[in-house]
């Protein structure tokens, strides 16, 4: 019993400790392209550091309404929190730098 316990222990340990590696992404560039599909959206945003071309896709409402809008807009800077799901970065913050 003491064993099995102790098992278990080490592979609750071990899944808690592939969390932590996928941790959330952070990104400030520039919006290039918007393309809208279904319920979702993917923006193409150029990351000021490294000048890569990035793509995110946003599900929020509240993001997608702005993105409709042409609160966001091309050519707007963007600060953006992501993470990697099935191979899509998927945004979970998306905020213009220089206020609302």
């Amino acid at each position: 019993m003491k064993k099995s316990f102790s098992v278990f222990m080490v592979v609750v340990m071990l899944g808690l400790s592939s969390l932590a590696f996928a941790a959330d992404q952070k990104i400030v560039g520039v919006v290039e392209k918007i393309q809208f599909s279904g319920n979702s959206a993917t923006v193409m945003l150029k990351d000021n550091k490294t000048g890569n071309k990035v793509p995110i896709t946003v599900t929020d409402d509240l993001t997608l309404d702005k993105l409709r809008d042409k609160r966001i807009g091309v050519g707007d800077e963007i600060r953006c929190k992501f993470y990697d799901a099935e191979g899509k970065n998927v945004s979970k913050l998306f905020r213009k730098t220089a206020g609302c």
